[in-house]
């Protein structure tokens, strides 16, 4: 038996008539305004070579890993979804991948991934039933036979999504050759990258050694000594800058930071170059260059993202045998107050430089996150991450740091997906959960309606654009 696919208009919004009927006005005045994504991990080679998008498996299912990891965790093999192993064996092909995935599509009632999938079989692919196993193929063939006109292509579809920017993600050793043919291709789409250093700053990253020796070899730089490192990490935050990037990204296990002597800095580089070093070493190494990174920010303009406190593929079995991002990270307690002292020690004051924070641990928000980016000119407040980017995470955002940083120390929206087709449906449920946030404000008489209006526009719009200086 299929069931229909239907949109409810009022979804996310408050269940009380009156109160819903300012949300949907704050809504309204913000559903169309441009999408500006700053920070995400889309493939910059589908708007350089704009070629169409395989089938619904390869597009939607098997680069996902919100849909991989509850699926893994119901028993379900990722050969069964068409997820190659390191060594690149497929067991299932994409059909039959994406009817496994149908037939389990019921566990994901009550997810964003719900809410952000129907999102776009209802409205980018125009299908009226609901995902099942019974209709696992009329999906896959209608979805199959759109993605072959030109109004799928991917530059098409950015800008029927009406993006304005969307930065994507790269290491110091990516080419940016993929950027540079979407700057000549005449295209006027806006695609730009931002600086994810981990491969060259974290001792612990696979391939470090190797990874060092090309950054040097890219930069012309001998990085065996550590004051031409550093002037390694300038020359491609330069060449970054030339190919669009506005942001630094930094993914560290923690948000610890360090302000070291020059010799003592030396002395840590070269323990970690030989290779003999502890874990004390290396968390030292990359707290250093946490603060290494926000001089080169001040400097430079480019706007610094940390985000910590997840524990890297938890799961050793699945990373030997499949690889990294397969839905295997966990997020881990967090602190934030010590870490972040050395840093903000010397920079914190500093107006000319923003630092965006994220989180995986809720409970730092208003014991921690809230009242530092509240205090200190140099901090804004991400919005909710990962495993928070849903409504009750947005909302639980909201309650617990407005209060202390307001609504100005925050950065607007951030998707951070490697799926394209959802940036989009993710857009939409932050700008209903802001403004059913803000209809509360308006009803309980904590906020006049037109500054909801002007907030809910900020909100969508324009803090983001502020924050990552677009």
């Amino acid at each position: 038996m299929t069931e229909a696919l239907a949109l409810h208009p009022d979804r996310l919004f408050p269940a009380e008539e009156r109160t819903r009927g300012i949300a949907r006005d704050l809504y309204d005045s913000v559903r169309d305004l441009p999408i500006v994504s700053p920070h995400g991990h889309t493939d910059p080679v589908w708007f350089a070579n704009n070629d169409p998008f395989a089938n619904a498996a390869e597009l939607l299912l098997t680069p996902d890993h919100y849909l991989l990891r509850m699926l893994y965790s119901q028993g379900v093999p990722l050969d069964r979804l068409g997820v190659a192993t390191v060594d690149g064996k497929t067991a299932s092909d994409p059909r039959e991948a994406w009817r496994c995935f149908a037939e389990h599509y019921y566990l994901f009632r009550g997810t964003p991934s719900r809410l952000w999938l129907d999102w776009i079989f209802a409205e980018i692919f125009g299908l009226e039933i609901r995902l099942s196993a019974e209709t696992a193929d009329l999906y896959f063939d209608r979805i199959d036979a759109a993605l072959q006109t030109a109004e799928f292509r991917p530059r098409a579809l950015f800008d029927r999504f009406n993006i304005e920017v969307l930065a994507t993600t790269e290491s110091p050793l990516d080419t940016l050759e993929h950027h540079r043919a979407i700057r000549e291709s005449g295209w006027d789409g806006r695609v730009i990258t931002a600086y994810r250093p981990d491969p060259v700053v974290d001792p612990d990253f696979p391939g470090f050694s190797d990874n060092l020796r090309r950054f040097g070899e890219m930069t012309g730089e001998d990085v065996s000594n550590f004051g031409d490192y550093l002037r390694a990490h300038e020359k491609r935050r330069a060449a970054f800058r030339e190919a669009g990037a506005t942001s630094t990204d930094h993914g560290h296990p923690t948000p610890f930071t360090a302000d070291l002597s020059r010799p003592e800095a030396e002395s840590l580089y070269s323990t970690i170059l030989g290779g003999d070093f502890s874990a004390q070493d290396a968390e030292l190494f990359r707290g250093q260059m946490l603060t290494e990174m926000a001089r080169m920010s001040l400097d430079d303009g480019m706007v610094m993202q940390i985000h910590p406190g997840a524990h890297r593929s938890h799961n050793p079995w699945l990373l030997q045998e499949y690889g990294r991002d397969k839905g295997a990270d966990i997020p881990i307690p967090t602190e934030y107050v010590r870490n972040l002292k050395a840093l903000l020690d010397r920079f914190g004051n500093e107006a000319r430089l923003t630092i965006i924070l994220f989180t995986l641990d809720e409970t730092t928000y208003s014991r921690e996150l809230a009242p530092l980016a509240g205090h200190y000119p140099a901090l804004r407040l991400g919005p909710p991450w990962w495993f928070h980017d849903s409504p009750e995470g947005m909302q639980r955002f909201r309650e617990q740091a407005t209060e202390t940083a307001g609504f100005y120390n925050t950065a607007g929206f951030v998707d951070d997906t490697r799926a394209f087709l959802s940036i989009p449906a993710r857009h939409d449920v932050a700008r209903r959960m802001d403004c059913a946030f803000l209809t509360r404000l308006v009803a309980e008489h904590r906020l006049d309606e037109d500054e909801a209006f002007e907030v809910a526009r900020q909100l969508a719009y324009d803090f983001v654009k502020q924050a990552y200086a677009l």
